[in-house]
């Protein structure tokens, strides 16, 4: 199962950058292969997703909350993955930590596919964390 790690700091408290990531109304501005979330249920929400120009349905589980330090959401459906967010506080700077654990959908299977949707995730990660901090940085 292929993995993405990233990490970021982002001048802002702990408290508001872990509300905003938790609530998944926010993720199609901070996700940058997030198309639309809907049927938001608490800890439960569907979405669609764009991956390599496809695009892909499914759901999504908040698995484990730990306010201010530790959320997991499992996403099923067309794309499985596993979002792990640990959130570190040192004053108003937070040290954001990420790691997406996925499968790659079978109809994308093929070696130099793979390599090519690897690379891209890894920089959409970097993208979407970046997108976390421009929102939070600016609200400031």
């Amino acid at each position: 199962m292929p993995r993405v790690h990233n990490a970021i700091d982002i001048k802002a408290p702990v408290d508001r950058i872990f509300s905003y990531v938790e609530d998944p109304r926010n993720a199609p501005e901070w996700i940058h292969s997030m198309v639309e979330v809907k049927d938001i249920r608490k800890g439960h929400y569907n979405w669609t997703w764009d991956m390599a120009g496809i695009e892909f349905d499914g759901e999504s589980e908040l698995v484990e909350d730990i306010p201010n330090e530790k959320m997991v959401v499992r996403s099923k459906g067309s794309i499985e993955s596993t979002w792990t967010f640990h959130f570190e506080s040192h004053g108003n700077m937070t040290h954001l930590d990420l790691d997406v654990d996925y499968i790659i959908p079978v109809h994308i299977k093929g070696e130099e596919t793979e390599d090519l949707v690897r690379k891209q995730n890894e920089r959409e990660t970097e993208i979407d964390l970046l997108n976390i901090k421009d929102r939070m940085e600016i609200t400031d």
